[in-house]
């Protein structure tokens, strides 16, 4: 079973083929997005409507789920539903494709529906989509495998999660026809982080200032994603050393684009941006502040807000979309999360943390949790590289200073224009048997 290893954050997935990814942007399908993702922007009617705005995407999307809705046995799901509850009927609605509420039950990469039972109880129905960037059939089926034994390992704890009722993978013995997960519905709606005020803010960073400290009871010897239920010593995952976390997912990226499977239409920049960050990998990890340095520490990998559930009042209800989450160091499991990042000033490349950053930070030290908190103040330069990593270079303003941000945080070609890093990268790399190659088929 192939085990998931890059260190791609949310918006860098969607940029290698066959990974996949979600976005919260339904413009432009990017997490973080500079463009669309300022409050301001939410009261655009092209938010409201991303279908009249991009009708070719509307009518993809239609005509996938169509696919989808006809792949699906509702009256198979509902037997296995019921059955779990010993019998208590549940209806399923029928399936349509409804743009007014497709944000509320679709990302990127699955869709979701409710299973209401006769009683009153209702559960969540989560679907992996079938598109252009969906992974293999075989990834497809160790994502589903990954998530429950994620979910399954957070019940041992006191973090708030779902809790898997049923899963089954795609085949020909399973009578749903897709793969899915059947979850607890949690209570209260996603968190809009844009539309929160300071101390609505507050509250639900005290909130997770608690899970971070939970999870950070938990420690995993090994790097890696959970495949497999039980207890987390015995759980597979992944063996790879710090510095691999990252050089694992920029050699993949250069040969990648080596190959022209990605950047084809800027291979050179591309080639030269991740051949530079190959070399900064080494500087990106410092030795960690947290006593039980060198273990590992569960890491959401979709964590830009609206994974948290929160009631009327801010209070967080859960945690949700454990897909693709994996084992990493504490400097990276810890940093904040990338939905409390001040998002104008992040791609104007400035490193200092923002407001909702600094207490966060403090809320954490305030707990007695010094060396949690310094990887929150020491992780602008993580969320920097993250970022940089496989991201798509068709936004080339943001990247621009996404990137000039990461050369001054680790003190690297700091102060160069682009068109001055890039002569020097030449230069650097002149030798390189990669982009020789590049530059010879370009």
């Amino acid at each position: 079973m192939p085990l998931w290893t890059c260190d791609f954050e949310s918006c860098q997935k969607s940029a290698v083929p066959g990974l996949g990814g979600l976005g919260e942007c339904v413009l432009c399908d990017r997490h973080l997005c500079a463009n669309h993702l300022q409050p301001e922007f939410h009261s655009c009617p092209r938010w409201e409507d991303a279908d009249a705005y991009d009708p070719a995407a509307g009518t993809a999307v239609k005509r996938e789920l169509t696919l989808l809705f006809e792949k699906i046995n509702i009256r198979a799901l509902e037997a296995r539903a019921s059955h779990l509850r010993r019998g208590t009927p549940c209806s399923i609605p029928p399936l349509r494709y409804d743009r007014a509420t497709r944000s509320s039950v679709m990302g990127g990469m699955n869709y979701h529906f409710d299973v209401p039972f006769e009683d009153g109880v209702t559960w969540i129905a989560r679907i992996r989509r079938f598109n252009a960037t969906s992974p293999s059939a075989a990834l497809r089926d160790y994502i589903i495998q990954s998530e429950v034994a994620t979910l399954k390992f957070l019940e041992q704890t006191s973090v708030p999660a779902p809790k898997v009722h049923d899963f089954d993978l795609e085949g020909p013995d399973n009578p749903v026809g897709v793969g899915f997960l059947l979850l607890e519905k949690l209570p209260g709606k996603a968190l809009s982080w844009g539309l929160a005020n300071q101390q609505q803010r507050k509250t639900v960073m005290s909130e997770v200032v608690g899970i971070f400290i939970e999870l950070h009871k938990y420690p995993f010897p090994r790097l890696g994603s959970l495949d497999s239920p039980g207890d987390r010593h015995n759980a597979r995952h992944g063996a790879l050393l710090r510095e691999e976390y990252h050089v694992s997912s920029l050699r993949l990226i250069l040969d990648l684009i080596i190959r022209k499977e990605m950047y084809s239409q800027q291979s050179v920049d591309a080639y030269l941006i991740h051949r530079f960050l190959l070399d900064l990998a080494p500087l990106v990890l410092p030795p960690s502040s947290v006593p039980d340095d060198g273990l590992f520490y569960l890491k959401h990998a979709d964590d830009k807000g609206d994974h948290i559930m929160i009631d009327e009042n801010y209070h967080v209800t859960g945690i949700i979309d454990w897909e693709w989450a994996h084992t990493a160091p504490a400097a990276l499991a810890f940093k904040s999360p990338i939905g409390f990042l001040p998002v104008g000033d992040f791609y104007d490349g400035k490193n200092d943390l923002g407001d909702d950053e600094v207490v966060f930070a403090r809320l954490l030290e305030e707990k007695g949790r010094r060396g949690l908190a310094q990887c929150v103040w020491n992780g602008r330069l993580q969320h920097r590289f993250a970022f940089c990593c496989g991201y798509d270079l068709s936004g080339w303003d943001g990247f621009l200073g996404l990137f000039r941000g990461l050369r001054e945080a680790v003190k690297v070609d700091a102060g160069l224009e682009w068109d001055e890093w890039k002569a020097v990268a030449l230069d650097r790399y002149r030798d390189d048997a990669g982009l020789k190659l590049i530059a010879s088929t370009t």
